[in-house]
């Protein structure tokens, strides 16, 4: 499965994605906050301010919130450009509070490093390195021009310059930070969303393809008695009409186009595909059909099913549910695009566990990106396609949604290279590539597992 373009889609799509509102009410609150702040220095601690320009500054947030809230309607999305407008003007207004209120030497001071994270999580890193690099440029300016607290006796409130530095670089330190740190986070929440989405794209993809074959295959099955009836009883009407020379042509026509019939049916799809007694299979059918898309692309695939020591029963039956197919096809087609030739496919159980392994002969996973095997977007897009696989365009989905829909199904993935893993056996030496263990426990899949041997009834319809 390809994801070529699919990042691009939702990337674009998720540009105008913060409400008008939501912004709005966080400025209220920061308003109410500065007015209780400038009342309580006032009342309580006595302060001497420049009051009438404390609210003049307070005031063109007001102002600025109500147009927005009144003018604009409340499930208005704002853009890039408008997003970042609003956050620099809040960092602005913010500037002249501290400017008029003592500047780094008010304790407030810590708060420049807000509407720099607010950035961090929602805008574009370019926005983020502006308003950052603003943040401090005004921390800087406001060492050195402010206006002094002074209270109500005169005494001018100052912190030492020890601390008015510290000051400084707390908000340095803060501002890239706190930056760096909701940058990284927010990217890999939507990266992690995003490939969510692809999974369920491509497990519902897999799921309509599994109806369609099974609609395919239950009408062959339920048609293939009325044809056979429609080819005996024109077998019998040829052989009775055989001195009409005409109306035997017409009856071996009959036989003729129910034959084809037949035929057409078989083709579309794989028989039995619905069938109720085929929901189930054995292990090894699963991972052959998991494999089918893969066998003739050149590689030999080498299939060995076996069970553990100590196990004694036969080769279990499991469930034929999408997310094992889909997620066992990925790791296939993992293998078969960096192997030199060869790829192995295993499988062996036991009373309480089944697993399958996947090797290759190729080079292995990177060692640098190999405690991250199955994140989202590990591959970052490269315009020069990988000579071992030249079609291949992705992002690092493949992996990802393997994971996670094999681990949806109970299933607990190990990732190494055979270089490292069959060192010391001799056997498999040849297996240097990539090798990947996929564990259930038993009863997870098993079809076995506490099934009755009343009737499975009729076939039921396919419902969308």
């Amino acid at each position: 499965m390809t994801d070529h373009g699919f990042g691009h889609r939702l990337t674009r799509r998720s540009d105008n994605w913060i409400r008008l509102r939501t912004l709005v009410l966080l400025r209220w609150g920061a308003i109410i906050g500065q007015v209780a702040a400038l009342i309580i220095a006032q009342r309580l601690y006595n302060l001497t301010l420049e009051i009438g320009l404390c609210y003049l500054t307070v005031g063109v947030s007001v102002i600025s919130n109500l147009v927005a809230a009144f003018i604009f309607p409340e499930n208005k999305r704002l853009s890039e450009k408008e997003t970042l407008t609003i956050v620099t003007f809040d960092l602005i207004q913010l500037a002249l509070m501290l400017y008029l209120t003592g500047g780094l030497h008010n304790p407030f001071s810590i708060l420049i490093v807000g509407p720099v994270t607010v950035s961090a999580a929602a805008l574009s890193s370019r926005s983020t390195i502006f308003l950052g690099s603003t943040a401090i440029l005004i921390a800087s300016i406001l060492i050195v021009f402010h206006l002094p607290l002074h209270t109500e006796q005169g005494t001018i409130l100052r912190v030492p310059d020890i601390f008015l530095f510290g000051n400084w670089i707390a908000i340095v330190i803060g501002v890239i930070f706190l930056g760096v740190y909701a940058r990284w986070i927010v990217s890999e929440m939507r990266a992690m969303s995003e490939a969510l989405q692809a999974t369920q794209m491509a497990l519902a993809r897999e799921q309509k393809l599994t109806d369609l074959g099974g609609v395919v295959a239950a009408t062959a099955h339920e048609l293939g008695t009325p044809l056979a009836t429609i080819k005996l009883a024109s077998a019998e009407l040829a052989e009775e009409l055989s001195d009409n020379e005409e109306l035997h042509s017409d009856a071996m026509l009959i036989r003729e186009q129910a034959d084809r019939c037949r035929d057409i049916l078989q083709t579309m799809g794989r028989a039995g595909k619905d069938d109720l007694h085929l929901r189930t299979a054995p292990l090894s059918a699963v991972l052959e059909e998991a494999a089918e898309p893969h066998i003739d692309r050149g590689k030999s695939l080498h299939f060995n099913h076996q069970p553990e020591e100590k196990a004694a029963d036969t080769q279990p039956a499991i469930f034929r549910q999408s997310e094992i197919i889909h997620g066992l096809r990925n790791l296939i087609q993992n293998a078969v695009d960096f192997a030199q030739e060869n790829v192995w496919v295993e499988s062996s159980w036991s009373a309480d566990k089944i697993a399958i392994r996947i090797m290759d002969d190729g080079h292995g996973y990177p060692s640098q990106v190999l405690g991250r095997i199955g994140d989202p977007f590990v591959r970052r897009r490269d315009p020069t396609p990988d000579p071992r696989r030249p079609e291949y365009k992705g992002m690092g989905l493949g992996l990802f949604i393997a994971k996670t829909l094999l681990e949806r199904s109970g299933a607990d993935l190990s990732f190494a290279n055979g270089s490292d893993s069959f060192r010391n056996r001799a056997a498999y030496a040849d297996r240097t590539g990539a090798f990947v263990e996929v564990i259930w426990p038993r009863a997870a899949i098993d079809a076995g597992t506490n099934r009755t041997q009343s009737p499975l009834g009729l076939n039921q319809p396919i419902r969308s």
